[in-house]
C-alpha cells in the first residue's frame, strides 16, 4: 500500500466530512469525530499493525521520527499542501503505533461567527493584563484565542509573539507583526521562549497553554510590566483556575503569586462545546471578569467564594456556565439532558430550568 497516498485521502476525509478529529490505531477502522462522535470511515479496512505504522510513519520527518522512537510520543503540526492542517501527536498504545490528528480550519472565524459573547471583544482593546481560556481539551479554546488575536491583529499596531505547542492557526499579518514560535523548532521549551521573550518587545503575548509554575509565574510578570497576555488551561472553572495556579506554587511562593494574580488577572473564560441539536457544535461559557470583589477573594484565598460573585454579578457581565446552559436550552439550540450533562452543579441547573 502507498501509506503516504492513503493518509493523504483519509485527511481529506477528514476536511470534507467538517470532522474535528481522524483517529489511527490497530484493530480498528480509520475512525473520524464529528459534532463529538466517533465515526468509523465505512468503506476502510480494519487496519493492521503493519498498516497503523505505514500511516504513522508516513506523517514524520526523519528528525521527528528519531525523536518518536525515543520518546515513544511526538506533538507537531502537519499540513496537507495548501488543503488543510492538522495538529498530531503520535503514540504508542500496547507496542502498536497510533495517531490522534486535529483538524485546523484554515480560515481563522470571528467572535460572531463562533457564537461567542460580544464582551469578549473588550479584552482585545486592553494594553495590559492576564486572560485565561480554559476548558476540557477539544472545546475550542484554541479557536477563541485565535479570534481574539486575529481581532488584534486587524485593529491595532502591535507585535503579537505567541509560543505554542505545536502552532495551530496560522496567521496573516495584518496591522501587527505576529511572530509564531514552535515548541521543538523555534525554541526549545515554553520555559526557554518565555525567559527571553520580554526582550523581543511584544506588546501581545499568547502562551498555547500554561503547564507548569514557571509559566505561569512568567505570564503574570509580563502581564504586571506592561502587557496583555492570553494562555489557556486545561481546567474546569474560573474558581478551578485560579485554584490550580495557586496551588501549583509551593506555601513559601504562595503569597507573591497570590498578590500577582490579584494585580493581573482580568477574566478566566472557561468553554464548552455541546452538539447543537439539528448538528454543529454550540459553545456555552462561563466568564469570570477580575473586578474588586473577586480581586479581593483572591488575596484573601477565599477562591470558594467566586461561584457566588459570578453567579450575583450578571449586570456586570459574568455569567456562570449553568447561566449559559440554560439560555442554550431556552432558544433550544441543546436539549435539558445535555444541559445537564455539561453542567458542574447539575442541582443548580435544575433549578434555574424550572423557574425560566
Amino acid at each position: 500500500m502507498d501509506y503516504k497516498k492513503k493518509l493523504e485521502e483519509l485527511l481529506l476525509i477528514t476536511a470534507r466530512q467538517n470532522a474535528s478529529d481522524l483517529h489511527i490505531a490497530v484493530g480498528r477502522r480509520p475512525t473520524i469525530r464529528v459534532d463529538s462522535v466517533l465515526v468509523p470511515i465505512a468503506k476502510e479496512q480494519i487496519l493492521t499493525r503493519e498498516d497503523a505504522e505505514g500511516l504513522v510513519l508516513a506523517l514524520l520527518t526523519e528528525e521527528q521520527k528519531q525523536s518518536f522512537l525515543v520518546q515513544r510520543q511526538v506533538d507537531f503540526s502537519y499540513a496537507l499542501e495548501d488543503k488543510a492542517r492538522f495538529r498530531v501527536n503520535v503514540y504508542f498504545q500496547r507496542g502498536f503505533m497510533a495517531a490522534a490528528l486535529r483538524l485546523i480550519p484554515a480560515q481563522i472565524k470571528n467572535i460572531e461567527e463562533l457564537n461567542l459573547p460580544p464582551l469578549l471583544h473588550e479584552f482585545t482593546k486592553l494594553n495590559q493584563g492576564f486572560i485565561l481560556v480554559v476548558g476540557p481539551a477539544g472545546h475550542g479554546k484554541s479557536t477563541t484565542l485565535a479570534a481574539l488575536l486575529d481581532e488584534v491583529n486587524h485593529k491595532r499596531t502591535d507585535h503579537i509573539i505567541t509560543v505554542e505547542d505545536p502552532i495551530e492557526y496560522l496567521f496573516s499579518q495584518d496591522r501587527c507583526i505576529i511572530s509564531q514560535r514552535e515548541v521543538g523548532s523555534d525554541t526549545l521549551s515554553f520555559h526557554d521562549a518565555l525567559r527571553s521573550i520580554l526582550r523581543q518587545d511584544p506588546d501581545v503575548i499568547m502562551i498555547g497553554e500554561v503547564r507548569d509554575p514557571e509559566t505561569m509565574a512568567t505570564a503574570m510578570t509580563a502581564a504586571e510590566t506592561g502587557h496583555l497576555v492570553f494562555a489557556t488551561m486545561h481546567t474546569n472553572s474560573a474558581s478551578q483556575t485560579i485554584d490550580r495556579m495557586i496551588d501549583s506554587f509551593p506555601p513559601n511562593q504562595q503569597g507573591q503569586i497570590i498578590s500577582q494574580l490579584a494585580s493581573t488577572l482580568v477574566a478566566v473564560v472557561s468553554e464548552r462545546l455541546i452538539p447543537r441539536q439539528g448538528g454543529g457544535r454550540v459553545p456555552a461559557m462561563e466568564i469570570m471578569l477580575a473586578n474588586p470583589a473577586i480581586r479581593n477573594l483572591i488575596r484573601e484565598k477565599k477562591i470558594y467564594q467566586i461561584d457566588l460573585v459570578i453567579e450575583t454579578s450578571v449586570q456586570e457581565g459574568m455569567v456562570s456556565l449553568n447561566r449559559s446552559l440554560v439560555g442554550l436550552v431556552r432558544r433550544k439550540e441543546i436539549s435539558m439532558e445535555q444541559a445537564k450533562s455539561y453542567s458542574l452543579n447539575p442541582g443548580e441547573l435544575q433549578i434555574l430550568l424550572e423557574r425560566s
